[in-house]
């Protein structure tokens, strides 16, 4: 693979990755989200790959197929089986009330986009490699994470975010390293599918018992 083949593949990989977490901030459809979901495991699995392939490392480029699989793969269709069944309430499978509207955490995500470029440069200069300066984007992703995390009201959209906040973490990992062993991304991966597939009973449960999954909603059936 010549120098320019890798760059233009990676920053090909990390702009679907950013537009993806990007976009979840732009959908309210909890299945649309899901599907961005599944995509953005798809763009971190080709991140990881392509670093594979550039280091002729065989070992790295198996555990980008495991991610893809798994990230784009299992859990999107984990949490698919958390959705609303269709002919149930519009609502409960939709943002309805977001605590910050489309419009303003679109700007949101500009800035927080300025911070983690800002933030990430001393970090490039440490080891200027191409991987390296795309470090803002998997820095940008965290960071959207957590404000959907905050600004979110369904149940799903926030286990959404969790998860975007975890892949987040792992393309920093293989950005910044020279690879993640396999046992060691093997160990994380079912930690999270283990705790995927605890919030998709929890979900679950909680529509069975309550009716829905607007936390705010069950927080006042509690006061």
């Amino acid at each position: 693979m010549t120098d320019q083949t890798y760059v233009q593949l990676l920053d090909l990989a990390c702009g679907a990755f950013l537009l993806t977490g990007v976009l979840v901030l732009w959908r309210r459809d909890l299945a649309a989200i899901v599907r961005l979901f599944a995509a953005q495991g798809a763009a971190l699995a080709a991140i990881v790959i392509v670093l594979g392939v550039r280091q002729a490392a065989t070992e790295l480029v198996i555990v980008g197929l495991a991610l893809g699989g798994l990230r784009a793969g299992l859990l999107p269709y984990l949490i698919r089986r958390a959705l609303p069944e269709r002919g149930g309430p519009d609502a409960e499978g939709r943002e309805t009330r977001p605590v910050v509207n489309v419009a303003s955490s679109l700007v949101a995500a500009a800035v927080l986009a300025l911070v983690a470029y800002a933030v990430a440069q001393p970090l490039i200069r440490l080891a200027p490699s191409p991987a390296a300066h795309a470090l803002p984007v998997a820095l940008t992703v965290l960071l959207v994470g957590f404000f959907v995390l905050v600004t979110r009201r369904r149940a799903l959209s926030q286990v959404v975010g969790f998860l975007l906040i975890d892949n987040a973490i792992t393309a920093t990992a293989f950005l910044t390293t020279n690879g993640v062993p396999l046992v060691v991304e093997l160990g994380v991966s079912l930690d999270v599918l283990f705790a995927v597939l605890v919030l998709s009973v929890l979900t679950n449960r909680m529509r069975a018992a309550f009716g829905g999954t607007d936390l705010d909603e069950l927080r006042e059936l509690r006061d």
